[in-house]
């Protein structure tokens, strides 16, 4: 307890070892305290702390003792306000409350150094109608809770509104859509020049390559006057020329050769070389439209390391549709980034030498957010230790950060985003590589950065790296090839988004490709089967899957090129968790790493993705490689979150909470839900572990759960347990994997597939057809409302297939599991046939030995237990959808027939019977459909023998289910349970 004679601190003395500590943190601002007259217009008033930086709206901490119970209408009395000195007004304060009794501390500067302190932000953001500006409060409710380091942090971030991002792409994208119609009008009277612009990116002419060209000169000039800021003997763009008859072609050419001079190899030399081969009049109506879009966007002070051109060049190129590297959002970027990075440890962050010795590699790095975003956590982590982030530039873009991709104009945004970090720092090379791809001058095929697999050096298409390997004198054409060393076991960490495409993809923008994986860049079909044979080499021993796609092999290249005891990080589609063609990788991560976390988003409509423009749900995957002699810990945490993550500032937070959670609920310990993540008072998500009990199949079903009580119940009937939330203990209920029960029957192409494969032709049905199939789901025409469904196909034997044909057909049977369940649209998990019918595509056959099986099996399969197993087991990849497969079939857990008494299926066949004409609402409407929670109440109460207890938490754990937006996806809900007395 306190004396009454303790001296006590003023809050301008914890404000001024507040700004000390500050101060020593973050080198490249001015940071002042406590001083009067830095607000125009109030003498009298002065902020507590001030935070300005060239290219930053200025930041103010206001700070109170507690109860601080001013603190708030303080901070927000600042916003709009201008600073003497500053061109920018206030957009951002900081409202901070010191923690109860650091004002009677001993040495104030060190308590405030291990102080936790509480903080919330306030904003001006351009929201309202005509962009009026809007107050916002960051959390909206609650605090935020921190060190000075994680102040300092939120500073940083708060400084560089991302509205003027937004509007400084807005910007850049107008410019370069107006400079793609210049090149278009072009196309008839300069056939050339587009040959030429294509030949200077590696591609051949076409929309994208113009897209790509403008997008890359564009990128330029917006760095040009940046650099002549910096460097006297580089003319500013508008000093340049007045006019076009000054020839800006020439002008802008031989400036950027002077640039080059310096360095800014990768962001200069193609775009010299694109404007280089314009004809003049059509280089300067480009160039002066771009000059002025240059300078608009520099007027706007938006930092590059805010990823400017990297966030609007997806929405400029076409062949990401190939090539499927959607690009990361940034704020996806830092938060992979800050998780990945917290996984390194035993880094001495004050030591620039030691920063200087860490490698990170990207190898599909695309627009470069990924490296941007390690990059901007190593120079804050550096800071924040007392370190010259400055100081820090040349190594890191010398020697720290790799990256390779096999778009010449990725790399050129790349390495334009990393050298505007610190834009006034000169370096002599980066590791940043174009990457052969296809078919090479000497007749070879080559697949881009998994030629890296059987190598630790790979010929690269272009140098866009080192001049000094150039040929001739600056101006002159680059040397065409550079080996890139890239040594197997070299790097500290390995972040990656590697693409998503597969061969067996033929729809949409693959409709009319051989092989998807290999369409990209016009590949014909020849090349696009000649490289297919070269991943069929370079796959030997990696965790590819050609059903999953060239998203199964990256992560074996990273895992390769990882030093032990190095991070892994990747941008997965969210299959990637129980899907049996991703088994492989599963199986190499919970084998050869340990602290694996998996981090999922339950949202639904375009929000369960952690990059842009795909709709497909993605997870994040981070782990540490294991160390020699080091035993994996076969736990693996998963972080389910709400929604992604909106902003940096939030996706700084979040990474923050996700670090900090370190006690959490496990999956075996029953249905009580995770360990939540809260900002402020806002719930964001939960985080629960699980044990990996077989290394050799290891799923992880945990994914892309929003209630974790769901999926601890699921995990404990699949364990023979039904444990129910609000339930104490759990009651032991035998389930058994389906392959133990019955077998499936045939794939579908072993039936219709093309011959000699296919023994079958699938007709429409027929009442006395010989072969009767349940081939496709027919949901949306009303005819899988009950259990019982008619055959909608008849197959008819190929001639020359009949014997393939009766062997095919002695697997018939009248059980049927869907494959693909739409919880929206579909009500059926089983489907019965009155005869003994094949299944197709959506319909595959279940067979029992024992008939009586058929009736219980399809009452389980579409009770609430029933709909939960199958949701458990399947990927959950797409809205309101369960996927499995044939061969994944066998492991899903059901109610173990065989432990059924006579009289049990005796019973089970008469509900059966009950049921004959009764109808099923969708399955996302399980909680409110009577014919469903009837059905509950006659496996629950009628053959299983429990009582109205546990009737009433299936039902109650029904309404958890189709609450979880993996099922409803989105769609609307009716209010209330249907509950069957």
């Amino acid at each position: 307890m306190m004396g009454d004679d303790m001296a006590r601190h003023t809050e301008g003395n914890a404000n001024a070892a507040l700004g000390e500590r500050l101060s020593g943190m973050m080198r490249g601002c001015n940071v002042i305290w406590e001083r009067t007259r830095t607000i125009r217009g109030e003498r009298g008033r002065h902020p507590d702390v001030l935070i300005t930086a060239l290219d930053r709206a200025p930041v103010v901490i206001e700070a109170e003792f507690m109860p601080a119970r001013d603190v708030e209408s303080e901070a927000k009395d600042r916003l709009g306000k201008e600073v003497e000195g500053a061109s920018r007004i206030i957009e951002a304060v900081i409202a901070l409350r010191y923690p109860t009794g650091i004002e009677y501390a001993d040495d104030l500067g060190v308590d405030m150094a291990d102080a936790r302190l509480s903080y919330c932000v306030f904003t001006l953001e351009p929201d309202g109608a005509d962009g009026a500006p809007v107050e916002r409060r960051f959390p909206e409710a609650g605090w935020l809770d921190g060190s000075v380091s994680d102040v300092a942090d939120m500073a940083r971030l708060v400084s560089v509104p991302q509205s003027v991002v937004d509007e400084a792409a807005n910007e850049l994208e107008r410019g370069i859509k107006w400079a793609v119609l210049v090149l278009d009008e072009s196309t008839q009277s300069e056939p050339a020049t587009l040959i030429r612009i294509a030949n200077a990116l590696g591609m051949s002419d076409g929309s994208q390559t113009r897209r790509m060209a403008c997008a890359v000169v564009a990128n330029a000039m917006v760095f040009h006057d940046r650099i002549a800021h910096m460097h006297p003997d580089i003319t500013h763009l508008d000093a340049l020329w007045q006019s076009a008859i000054d020839n800006p072609k020439v002008k802008v050419a031989d400036e950027w050769n002077k640039v080059l001079m310096i360095n800014y190899f990768p962001i200069f030399d193609v775009a010299r070389q694109i404007v280089s081969s314009m004809f003049p009049h059509t280089a300067a109506r480009i160039l002066e439209r771009l000059r002025g879009t240059a300078g608009r966007i520099n007027a706007l002070g938006a930092n590059f390391g805010h990823d400017l051109t990297g966030r609007i060049f997806q929405r400029l190129i076409v062949d990401r549709k190939y090539l499927a590297t959607f690009y990361t959002l940034p704020a996806s970027a830092a938060l992979l980034a800050r998780l990945a990075v917290a996984k390194m440890d035993a880094v001495d962050w004050a030591d620039a030498d030691a920063v200087g010795k860490l490698r990170v590699g990207d190898f599909a790095c695309g627009t470069g957010a990924l490296l941007s975003a390690v990059y901007e956590r190593f120079a804050t982590l550096h800071e924040n230790a007392g370190g010259d982030a400055a100081a820090l530039h040349k190594t890191m873009m010398e020697d720290v950060l790799y990256g390779c991709d096999v778009m010449p104009s990725a790399i050129h945004i790349t390495g334009a985003t990393l050298s505007g970090i610190q834009p006034d720092v000169e370096y002599e090379n980066s590791r940043l590589y174009t990457m052969p791809y296809g078919r090479q001058d000497d007749g070879t095929v080559v697949i881009g950065s998994l030629e890296l697999l059987q190598s630790s050096a790979v010929m690269t298409l272009f140098n866009t790296s080192d001049p000094a390997l150039r040929t001739g004198s600056v101006g002159e054409e680059a040397a065409e090839q550079v080996i890139a060393e890239i040594p197997d076991e070299g790097f500290d960490l390995v972040i990656m988004n590697p693409p998503f495409t597969r061969n067996t993809t033929h729809e949409g923008a693959y409709s009319d490709a051989r092989m998807a994986a290999f369409a990209a860049f016009g590949a014909s079909d020849a090349d696009q089967e000649a490289m297919s044979n070269r991943m069929d080499i370079l796959k030997k021993g990696t965790s590819y899957d050609g059903n999953a796609g060239m998203a199964t092999v990256f992560p074996s290249l990273g895992h390769r090129k990882l030093k032990p005891g190095g991070t892994l990080a990747l941008v997965l589609p969210v299959t990637a968790a129980v899907g049996s063609a991703w088994q492989k990788l599963r199986d190499m991560l919970v084998k050869c790493y340990t602290n694996l976390e998996i981090i999922s988003i339950s949202a639904n409509e375009g929000d369960n993705a952690f990059s842009a423009d795909t709709d497909v749900a993605e997870c994040l995957v981070v782990g540490r490689k294991l160390r020699k002699r080091e035993s994996p810990s076969n736990v693996v945490r998963y972080i389910s979150i709400d929604r992604r993550p909106n902003g940096m500032v939030q996706a700084s937070e979040l990474a923050k909470e996700v670090v900090n959670t370190v006690d959490v609920r496990v999956l075996e310990e029953g249905p009580y839900g995770g360990s939540l993540i809260s900002i402020g008072d806002e719930q964001m998500g939960a985080v629960a572990s699980a044990k990996v009990t077989n290394l050799l199949s290891a799923t992880f079903n945990l994914a892309r759960t929003r209630d974790y009580s769901v999926a601890q119940t699921a995990y404990s009937l699949a364990n023979s347990k039904l444990w129910l939330p609000g339930f104490a203990s759990y009651i032991p209920l035998h389930t058994s994997p389906l392959g133990n029960l019955g077998a499936m029957g045939a794939y579908h192409l072993d039936l219709n597939g093309r011959p000699p494969r296919g023994a079958f032709d699938t007709v429409a049905p027929s009442p006395t057809s010989t072969y009767p199939a349940l081939w496709n789901h027919r949901a949306r025409e009303g005819k899988e409302k009950r259990i019982i469904c008619e055959p909608d196909s008849q197959l008819m034997v190929r001639r020359g297939m009949e014997q393939k044909a009766n062997e095919l057909w002695e697997t018939a049977s009248r059980s049927h599991l869907t494959l693909d369940f739409r919880f929206t649209s579909q009500p059926l998990a089983v489907a019965f046939t009155e005869r003994k019918s094949i299944g197709g595509t959506a319909w595959p056959n279940v067979i029992f030995d024992d008939e009586r099986f058929d009736y219980a099996f399809s009452i389980w399969g579409n009770c609430t237990l029933g709909l939960l197993s199958f949701w458990w087991h399947s990927s959950r990849q797409h809205d309101g959808r369960g996927r499995t497969t044939i061969r994944a079939a066998d492991p899903l857990p059901v109610l173990d027939l065989n432990s059924l008494s006579d009289a049990q299926l005796a019973k089970a066949e008469a509900i059966f019977e009950e049921f004959r004409e009764r109808e099923f609402k969708p399955a996302y409407l399980a909680d409110a459909d009577e014919s469903r929670a009837l059905l509950d109440r006659r496996v629950i109460c009628d053959i299983l023998g429990f009582g109205e207890d546990v009737y009433e938490g299936v039902r109650r754990l029904s309404a958890k289910w189709s609450a979880e937006p993996s099922v409803h996806g989105g769609a609307p809900h009716p209010r209330g349970s249907a509950l069957v007395m």
